[in-house]
């Protein structure tokens, strides 16, 4: 619980699409503190106005966080379906949340035939949850335990937008617009239809774009009002991509991944209509979730898109300029640890989630 890890230099290295070469950049003093420790592989961490923090575990507990490092399981979370990589996943809150109090949970519902993704809102009533109210369904029920995307975020008009993933063994269904699989959904906050959002014909309810894979990070940008997403390919084949509403991002039409057994998923690597990645990561380096540095602790990251990752074990720094990318960091490797979930807190220091079964809820600040 007391490790600390005092950083002055941080060697970056260069990998963006355009091949930059290796870069060795001066990031400054920070320190690396253990907030929590035997967690049980949280998924997503979130803070409260008053600075406690919420975090999820995959196996279906929620907790708050104290200041003091008290963690205490808060009671009413639904019932989720947990197993391979379904659970309870993300958790966010209302832009206006001081106000009105909502969070916003997503999991997985059902049994192993029949499951889908599930997101509820709720109030938080000390350490129990209450009026929870559903507000989105995937659908079709699908009989794999995987690739549910699951993360969500609200633009600028409060609406939310929540990934769905493809189902693995159902890739084909990205391009079809009569159902959830494989898109993006925008809601009104209460689970209502927008009325600007994008028309799909025969299209399923909410679809805001369609061709995703499995969509592990969500980040709205205020700055630059723009939605950004990453996601993850097969062997090969990472993405972030710049969100446009109505637009069809390729899976599995287009791809720069191969399928795991080696063998090509598509002769395309690009299509006519399809969008290609704002950044391609090949090999992968399994995205796992995404923020837009917005914050005063470190003025060296601001406007900077940082994705935690799974299989390289970094926080993965993209810089830009306008839509180009400039570079590209690695950033707190010296952890070693797959990371599950960035989360920007109330001043500005960067929470990380590690993902294991004795995770940790770990804080970079100065």
């Amino acid at each position: 619980m007391h490790k600390i890890y005092q950083i002055t230099l941080l060697l970056m290295v260069g990998m963006c699409l355009g091949r930059v070469s290796a870069t060795e950049q001066p990031f400054g003093d920070y320190q690396i503190r253990v907030l929590a420790d035997n967690l049980a592989f949280p998924w997503a961490v979130t803070q409260l106005p008053d600075e406690r923090l919420l975090v999820s575990e995959k196996g279906g507990r929620l907790v708050l966080l104290s200041a003091d490092g008290v963690v205490t399981p808060v009671g009413g979370v639904p019932e989720v379906f947990a197993k391979g990589q379904g659970g309870l996943m993300d958790v966010v809150l209302h832009p206006d949340y001081v106000k009105n109090g909502w969070l916003y949970l997503s999991f997985a519902q059902g049994n192993t035939q029949a499951n889908h993704l599930q997101v509820v809102r709720a109030r938080l009533d000390n350490e129990r949850l209450v009026q929870i109210e559903p507000v989105f369904t995937a659908t079709p029920d699908k009989a794999t335990p995987v690739h549910y995307g699951a993360r969500m975020a609200f633009l600028g008009d409060q609406s939310l937008v929540i990934a769905s993933g493809d189902g693995f063994d159902y890739r084909e269904q990205a391009q079809n617009p009569a159902n959830h699989l494989g898109k993006l959904v925008r809601l009104k906050d209460d689970g209502s239809l927008p009325a600007d959002n994008p028309s799909f014909h025969q299209g399923s309810t909410g679809l805001y774009t369609l061709g995703h894979r499995n969509p592990q990070g969500l980040a709205w940008d205020p700055v630059r009002e723009q939605l950004f997403a990453n996601e993850h390919g097969p062997a090969g084949g990472d993405e972030i991509n710049l969100i446009q509403a109505g637009e069809n991002y390729g899976w599995p039409v287009t791809t720069l991944g191969k399928d795991y057994s080696g063998a090509n998923i598509s002769p395309y690597k690009t299509y006519p209509g399809m969008q290609p990645p704002l950044v391609d990561w090949t090999p992968s380096i399994a995205p796992s979730a995404l923020v837009v540095y917005r914050g005063a602790m470190f003025k060296e990251l601001e406007g900077d898109l940082l994705s935690t990752t799974l299989k390289s074990k970094e926080v993965r720094r993209v810089i830009l300029s306008g839509q180009q990318v400039v570079r590209q960091d690695s950033l707190f490797n010296e952890l070693e640890s797959r990371l599950r979930d960035i989360h920007i807190g109330n001043y500005g220091q960067i929470y990380l989630l590690t993902d294991s079964a004795q995770g940790q809820l770990l804080v970079v600040e100065r």
